[in-house]
């Protein structure tokens, strides 16, 4: 098995699609044969049930590993995808950041729990608060990447700045390996010229590090959450599906460069 791979899928804005690129992504990669954690690790919850599981019926969840209370495997549910596991996210995170003020290696906990099971996967996909908060720099220090999905819109480029530059410190001071994996665009329409501008002004900024794969609008990847099902199982068809899956092998073709 070659080395796993931990992805980070942040963008501090929220309603950019980074739940919707954590759940799909997750489940294409699980589909191509490959061994797949997902860290739901947003108080919201949404990649747990997006994943078929109900979130405030968990007896643990991801805020019993930050208090040192339960290990990874003792948390992780099985989702309604073959080879897809979630560690599971609720309400509960929100008090995880006052608990772990006075803990030293705050920072690092999340790390020194995937560090006991790693090996037992190809990829461990993590989905962030739509903040920058202390549970992000967590997700940040335990990732080898981090995957930023990009809203089409006029202001995703004064939000990208900011988050880059907590990826650039965070690497500076807690963790010297961390990358960036790329950056995604999402809800893409194709009929507005912003989508157009905003993409070639986002290529030009940061060049390799753009993925080909768009993501475009599509309401079929809106509606599969609500089925508790990722996209490649609610609409394998559809326009969302095909793309996600592309998206899916392109991160798998990074992994032998």
């Amino acid at each position: 098995m070659s080395k796993v791979r931990v992805i980070a899928v942040t963008n501090q804005k929220g309603g950019v699609g980074k739940t919707t690129t954590a759940i799909n992504l997750s489940a294409c990669l699980a589909a191509e044969g490959k061994k797949v954690l997902a860290v739901d690790a947003d108080q919201q919850g949404n990649t747990t049930s997006g994943l078929g599981l109900d979130k405030n019926g968990m007896p643990q969840t991801i805020y019993d590993v930050f208090l040192g209370e339960k290990t990874i495997n003792e948390v992780k549910q099985p989702t309604c995808v073959d080879g897809l596991e979630v560690i599971p996210a609720n309400i509960n995170l929100t008090g995880a950041e006052i608990e772990l003020i006075g803990n030293e290696r705050r920072e690092y906990i999340l790390r020194e729990a995937l560090a006991e099971i790693k090996d037992e996967y190809d990829f461990i996909i993590i989905d962030c608060p739509p903040s920058l908060n202390m549970i992000t720099v967590n997700a940040l220090v335990a990732a080898d990447t981090v995957l930023v999905p990009i809203q089409c819109e006029y202001f995703a480029l004064e939000g990208l700045e900011q988050l880059l530059h907590t990826v650039n410190l965070v690497k500076k001071r807690l963790n010297p390996e961390l990358e960036i994996e790329g950056i995604v665009f999402t809800m893409f329409d194709a009929r507005t010229n912003l989508s157009l501008q905003v993409v070639e002004e986002v290529k030009r900024a940061l060049g390799k590090n753009v993925y080909r794969t768009i993501i475009p609008r599509n309401v079929r990847l809106g509606e599969s959450p609500s089925h508790g099902l990722p996209i490649n199982l609610y609409d394998p068809k559809s326009k969302g599906a095909e793309a996600y899956q592309l998206l899916a092998e392109e991160v798998m073709e990074k992994e032998w460069n």
